[in-house]
């Protein structure tokens, strides 16, 4: 039975450090995963997503990556697997390995590059789910990404499975489906708010009851921030918490500039101005040029943080 109070309201989907050769930095994997913990960043931490750069990682990464993780961190908050691969076998076969190390819940991305139809999408989770029975399994919906959407109507029928329990939606792009996915799916679904620009938006659709929380790339940085801004929303201070989200938007914002899709690489290039250390980002995607840097400086400047 998934019980998303165990998992908490904020999830970080943890990025990867690589080292100048682009191999995993495991050193700085652990060390990273450990402060996020230690300053009470995460309630939960979300390997091999996006944010981790998954999509340029082999097999063999993934696994290493999640057994650095659990070791460093497992004994104290909850972790999730990210599993999701362009194939079915492939993503069962990793679901299968995280399972061997004793995780409990995994995320699967909607197959990627394929572009899959709805029906094709359906049978790739039916198959996940059958392969994978003693796992929770989170859907994971980003569009901007995988090139499909999974959508409400293929939700509602997947919900029906016994172990898929919630899915994480990448919200601002189409920020009602939410609330779609919510009318298609029974009370005990949760919906996972995918980001940072939607927090306190996807609590209105849902309520405490529905909405799992987010998983936030920005809470490497502003983590505390982030839960408390949740906490004044659900104890109906809204005023206070939209001040709040109003103030986090232009750092949020700045993670794109320059036709960014994927903010990962400014992510840590804030980690590292706030005395972090989350390596290099895996090529093609490159550091924050100096422009960039400058712009994330002032951000985090204007946010308070430096």
């Amino acid at each position: 039975m998934y019980n998303k109070d165990t998992y908490g309201r904020v999830l970080i989907p943890l990025v990867t450090p690589y080292g100048e050769d682009q191999s995993v930095d495991h050193g700085k994997l652990a060390a990273l995963a450990t402060h996020l913990v230690d300053n009470g960043f995460a309630d939960s931490l979300i390997l091999s997503g996006t944010t981790g750069e998954f999509h340029t990682q082999t097999f063999a990464e993934r696994v290493a990556i999640l057994e650095t993780v659990k070791k460093a961190v497992g004994g104290r908050v909850p972790l999730i697997a990210g599993v999701g691969c362009t194939s079915t076998i492939e993503t069962i076969a990793l679901g299968k390995e995280a399972e061997k190390l004793g995780f409990d819940t995994v995320m699967v991305v909607a197959p990627y590059y394929t572009k899959p139809a709805q029906q094709e999408i359906h049978n790739h989770f039916v198959k996940v789910s059958e392969s994978l029975p003693a796992l929770n399994i989170m859907l994971y919906n980003i569009p901007i990404f995988t090139g499909v959407n999974i959508d409400p109507d293929t939700v509602g029928k997947l919900a029906a499975l016994d172990n898929i329990v919630a899915i994480k939606e990448e919200a601002e792009l189409n920020p009602k489906q939410m609330t779609a996915f919510l009318n298609a799916t029974p009370e005990d679904f949760i919906v996972y708010n995918g980001d940072d620009t939607m927090v306190l938006e996807a609590f209105t659709q849902g309520g405490e009851k529905r909405i799992g929380g987010v998983v936030s790339g920005a809470s490497h940085v502003v983590g505390d921030y982030i839960r408390k801004m949740i906490d004044t929303f659900l104890a109906g201070n809204i005023a206070e918490a939209a001040a709040m989200q109003r103030k986090l938007y232009p750092l949020l914002k700045v993670m794109g500039i320059n036709g960014r899709t994927n903010p990962v690489c400014l992510w840590k290039e804030a980690i590292r101005l706030t005395g972090g250390d989350a390596g290099l980002p895996r090529l093609p995607l490159t550091p924050g040029t100096p422009e960039e840097v400058e712009a994330v400086r002032k951000a985090l400047s204007d946010f308070g943080i430096l």
